[in-house]
């Protein structure tokens, strides 16, 4: 269970390269930056993942 796309969002709208972070960070997933427990790497494409990160680093919004 990982954090919210809104506390995502929090988190890193002060950054000036969310997007680009986010898209990594989608792409390849982590660990230990919201927990122990891993995000594993997605098989997204990159538009795919690029789109996520502007939507999280937007805010978020539905």
């Amino acid at each position: 269970v990982g954090p919210s796309f809104v506390d995502i969002a929090a988190r890193h709208a002060a950054r000036g390269d969310a997007v680009d972070y986010l898209t990594a960070k989608i792409r390849a997933g982590g660990a230990g930056v919201w927990g122990p427990i891993p995000m594993p790497p997605q098989s997204l494409g990159d538009a795919d993942a690029r789109s996520i990160a502007q939507w999280l680093a937007a805010g978020a919004k539905r």
